[in-house]
């Protein structure tokens, strides 16, 4: 009998180890004539992208980002929208609410890396603007300086028009310039971008404004014509008493112009999306107390929920359910007889359907009553004609045939009024024209199609200008696809924010930009959904070796054999398994 041995005894012990090896190559055997699959490498769309109206490559961008490639992931983003820095600051960021990364911890914050890397572009002083192509031989006027005309100038440039841009007002900018606060959007960064799209060749001719007479001047001299000049007419109340209210937009027109006249008291903003609650917290920082009356409850509010919570934070004051029914002046002030409302049920969007609460009625005594329940064109030759015959529309624009070809875009064609529609909206115009006057108009829905990003209205530029990005599977990455036993939770960063006491003060910028570490670490909880980033799962999981990376990674088909290890151990989907052919 063996006497009982301890570890301690097994490891005194020597123990034989043996490996099989041979004395000459395998390479002779190209076991890749055994496989009936084939795997590949395809970069797909990721959400966010299909989500994004710009339709920038986010994916790409955050994983350069987080390698500390800023020029790169900069030059990526110029591809498709020329305002990282504003829409770093003012977007609405629907890519982060189909972020895949929102169904394993939280969204990755898109917004604050773009505002990051345009910051950095700007604070480098390095000429960023895309090359210019040569000149198509032909003219286009753009008329309106808002984002959209901005835009669309920037993408006519790019693609060989001459472009001349004409603007009503003292400056370029429209709505960012004349209808955000500074407290969101500081004038020197609006600026330095808009410049950055002068550089790129785009001639801005101010206080230029436009009549119908002039619009007809125009089609005589010019091959096309690009309209965005923007809803200048706020909508009217309809109840009595509406003309002792001001205008909300007017009113932060007046701010940022510095020509507004000292206020006091309290002051009632009539309305529930992102222009009343810069209303509101315009008139805190003047020393009101403002109250913003809105029909529905705050969950239905257009305006971004981080933005309605830091004006709460900053006093103003919020009345849900709860309408206007006329203004009565009386002696120091204005009287505001308001109707309370019930929430009847849900329409299909999830909003809030309202009812009057039978004859439940309120007072409430302001000095000021501000409106900002939308606009509409302050002119009837603003809106784009009903004529199908002559029409196009699209996503963004509406393109009118004819003689000289008239696109209409921004505000005057979007149904969702943001800076990124906008943006789309430019560059939408610019692929259309330069297909019409290439390829005909007959041509342009086919020739957009395979720019679109995923099943969204989004369209790239650089698939336009055949890009790298046109060889992209248009799958869009759904977290299914992914393999996320690779990812580890992380916290979403949070940029500093300026103590309630000091933003009530004035008008200095209450969020700040990431720092550059925490930039990096955010970008790196990115997924990179479609994108591969060099993690090499795919040559370490590989059982035979066939995997080599020189300037790219590739796979030897003389020795896979199709297993499919590599596919599924991609912790991105940046790969496919196809059915192998002769």
């Amino acid at each position: 009998m063996m006497p009982f041995m301890t570890s301690k005894d097994l490891l005194a012990e020597p123990v034989p180890f043996f490996v099989s090896c041979s004395n000459t190559t395998t390479e002779a055997n190209k076991t890749g004539s055994w496989r009936f699959l084939q795997p590949r490498y395809a970069r797909k769309t990721a959400p966010c992208s299909a989500a994004c109206p710009a339709g920038e490559d986010i994916a790409r961008v955050e994983m350069l980002a987080c390698k500390g490639r800023l020029e790169e992931a900069v030059q990526i983003i110029l591809r498709e929208n020329p305002f990282p820095s504003v829409c770093g600051r003012v977007c609405f960021h629907p890519c982060e609410g189909v972020c895949n990364r929102g169904k394993f911890d939280e969204p990755v914050s898109v917004r604050q890396i773009e505002r990051f890397l345009g910051d950095k572009a700007l604070e480098s002083g390095k000429n960023h603007t895309p090359v210019a192509a040569r000149s198509n031989g032909k003219r286009v006027a753009v008329l309106g300086g808002g984002p959209a005309g901005l835009s669309a100038g920037y993408f006519f440039v790019q693609l060989g028009f001459e472009c001349e841009l004409f603007e009503a007002a003292a400056e370029p900018g429209g709505l960012l310039r004349w209808g955000i606060p500074r407290y969101r959007l500081p004038e020197d960064v609006l600026q330095e971008e808009i410049r950055r799209i002068e550089r790129l060749g785009l001639v801005i001719h101010c206080r230029s404004p436009f009549s119908e007479e002039d619009l007809k001047e125009l089609q005589k001299r010019w091959d096309a014509l690009f309209l965005a000049c923007g809803h200048g007419c706020g909508i009217r109340l309809g109840i009595p008493g509406e003309a002792y209210a001001d205008d909300g937009l007017a009113f932060l027109s007046r701010v940022r112009s510095g020509s507004l006249l000292p206020m006091t008291g309290k002051a009632a903003v009539i309305g529930g999306g992102n222009t009343a609650v810069d209303v509101a917290r315009s008139l805190r920082r003047f020393g009101l107390d403002p109250v913003i009356v809105y029909r529905r409850t705050r969950r239905d509010m257009p305006a971004f929920a981080h933005e309605v919570a830091m004006a709460v934070d900053e006093g103003v004051e919020l009345m849900e359910l709860t309408a206007p029914l006329s203004i009565i002046e009386e002696p120091g002030g204005l009287l505001l007889n308001l109707q309370k409302m019930r929430v009847s049920d849900r329409r299909f969007d999830g909003r809030s359907r309202v009812i009057p609460d039978g004859g439940r009625v309120e007072t409430l005594r302001v000095q000021k009553v501000f409106t900002a329940i939308g606009a509409v064109p302050a002119h009837a030759w603003q809106v784009p004609p009903k004529d199908r015959n002559r029409i196009l529309t699209l996503s963004h624009c509406t393109l009118v045939d004819g003689e000289t070809p008239m696109v209409f875009g921004g505000d005057l064609n979007n149904i969702r009024k943001s800076v990124a529609d906008a943006v789309a909206s430019g560059k939408q115009a610019a692929m259309a024209l330069d297909t019409l006057f290439h390829k005909g108009r007959a041509a342009i829905q086919d020739r957009l199609a395979p720019c679109r990003l995923g099943d969204g209205p989004a369209l790239s530029m650089e698939i336009f200008t055949g890009g790298r990005r046109k060889e992209n599977h248009p799958h869009v990455v759904s977290y299914e696809d992914l393999n996320p036993d690779y990812f580890e939770p992380s916290p979403r960063a949070a940029p500093g924010i300026l103590a309630v006491e000091k933003r009530v003060e004035g008008f200095a910028e209450v969020e700040s930009t990431l720092a550059a570490p925490a930039a990096a670490l955010e970008a790196g909880r990115c997924f990179n959904c479609g994108t591969c980033n060099d993690c090499d799962n795919c040559r370490l999981f590989c059982p035979e070796m066939a995997v080599t990376v020189e300037n790219l990674r590739q796979i030897d088909l003389q020795y896979c054999k199709g297993c499919g290890i590599c596919v599924v151990e991609c912790p991105r989907c940046a790969m496919v398994l196809q059915e192998e052919t002769a």
